[in-house]
């Protein structure tokens, strides 16, 4: 674990710290991320809290987030709440250390399965997955609003293993989440939580203790996951995620993936794959049901690629094409970014902004809540205009000012898997249906190890093939 003690150095925190505790009082237990960037404003470029025994640091502009996404001097770091998900994920993509091979081996296997050929082969599961889903809606109009955040969820959920794992969840012949979602979130909680309780006197024992209390949810992890590997060990396929971590050595060393290493990347993309991509389609539909003629644009550019049938699915080619209902995501993006953050280590001894001595035991989190919103980047930050992300608004704005999949050698893996399907989704969505949310619903954040809308609902109604002809 670092230090994280540049120093001595002291830097601004909000409130009135107190003794022991810290800042800890500034932190709100339900909403932690949201309350620590609530009370960070006005601190300036960065500033840092104390929660017992624990310091976090944290930056706040682009400038500074440039910086610290210079590979040459900078790398990846595990903050106390990522840490502590290594006794579920162990080193998998997202949690390993940068020294340990597996990250380097598995890195290496995996990439073949995210180029564009590979995105070509997923991509017809990703059309059947949307349709079930606006199928099962249908279904069920008449029960009243949809909840969007959970809807997304199974959607996101069934996409990732059945492309990824060959595994059919049958999340939508039922109105409840798969048991899986159910233990992966006390997972994450739990996780979050030994973070804490780690820095308390006695912090070891009190991690313990929850181990204990939640240990049917991790049983049950495992073993599921150990049933996916043993069902496909034997057989030679390749064809997807798991195919390639059973099947492929490395072309120059002839290493493969140990069994209990392919069970932490397969959780590691079952739980970032999913919760990332519900997160980001639940937000973008927030905001187009808040901004009509935002959802408009998105409506006429959808139904001038997909013609007058409301039923219609995108070929692989067309998603591209799709170009301001990208921008949609991406602003949507700007605003939450589903993963708040990401923490970043000097490689060597090195002076941070010709200021700020850090050893490679100290770290900066980089608080994307407050760079996507840095206001010598991002001119009224808080207003939803996805036209920020056109070509010629981008090349204008500095290095490193959007940064949602996080930086350099360990950024998401997964990037264009996601965004492909998330552009699919809400192209499709917004050709078959008209939708309007509840104007008195105030948007709530739920957070576990990523940020969704909580409570958040749509009022379904589908088109006819004269009205998207008419539009």
């Amino acid at each position: 674990m670092a230090r994280n003690d540049w120093h001595g150095r002291q830097f601004p925190h909000p409130g009135r710290r107190r003794p022991v505790i810290g800042d800890l009082l500034t932190v709100d237990r339900s909403s932690p991320i949201q309350s620590m960037l609530e009370a960070s404003r006005g601190l300036g470029p960065i500033w840092e809290l104390r929660v017992l025994r624990e310091r976090l640091v944290f930056v706040g502009t682009a400038e500074l987030t440039a910086e610290l996404c210079d590979e040459t001097r900078f790398c990846k770091a595990l903050p106390p709440a990522v840490d502590a998900l290594r006794d579920y994920a162990g080193d998998g993509l997202f949690t390993a250390y940068n020294h340990e091979p597996n990250w380097q081996l598995a890195h290496e296997l995996l990439v073949p399965a995210f180029t564009k050929s590979a995105m070509r082969s997923y991509h017809p599961v990703m059309v059947e997955t949307a349709s079930e889903l606006f199928d099962y809606w249908e279904r069920r109009l008449a029960d009243g609003p949809v909840d969007v955040s959970r809807d997304m969820t199974k959607l996101t959920m069934e996409t990732l293993t059945r492309s990824a794992f060959s595994r059919d969840f049958g999340s939508f012949r039922t109105a409840e989440a798969h048991p899986f979602v159910a233990a992966m979130v006390t997972a994450l909680e739990t996780g979050r939580r030994k973070g804490t309780v780690r820095t308390l006197p006695g912090g070891s024992a009190l991690a313990w203790l929850l181990d204990r209390r939640y240990a049917r949810h991790t049983d049950y992890l495992d073993s599921m996951l150990d049933e996916l590997i043993a069902t496909r060990s034997g057989s030679d396929e390749q064809h997807d995620l798991l195919g390639i971590m059973l099947n492929v050595a490395h072309p120059e060393t002839g290493e493969k993936l140990e069994p209990v290493n392919i069970r932490y990347q397969i959780l590691t993309f079952l739980v970032a794959g999913h919760e990332t991509t519900s997160g980001a389609l639940s937000f973008a539909l927030h905001y187009l049901a808040r901004n009509p003629d935002c959802l408009a644009r998105a409506r006429s550019e959808a139904d001038e690629i997909l013609g007058d049938d409301p039923t219609a699915m995108p070929e692989f080619e067309q998603v591209a094409k799709f170009r301001y209902i990208r921008r949609v995501l991406d602003e949507s993006l700007r605003i939450w970014p589903t993963v708040p953050g990401f923490a970043r280590a000097p490689r060597e001894s090195t002076v941070l902004a010709d200021e700020y001595r850090m050893d490679p035991d100290d770290y900066a989190i980089v608080s994307l809540g407050a760079v996507h919103k840095d206001p010598a980047v991002w001119d009224d930050p808080d207003r939803f205009d996805p036209d920020r992300f056109l070509p010629g608004n981008v090349k204008k704005r500095p290095p490193h000012s959007y940064k949602p999949f996080g930086a350099g050698l360990r950024s998401c893996i997964g990037r264009q898997f996601a965004i492909h399907e998330a552009v699919l989704v809400l192209a499709t969505l917004i050709h078959r249906f008209d939708f309007e949310g509840d104007p008195g619903y105030d948007l709530r954040v739920t957070e576990r190890l990523t940020m969704l809308p909580e409570g958040f609902e749509l009022t379904l109604r589908p088109r006819a093939r004269s009205e998207v002809a008419a539009s």
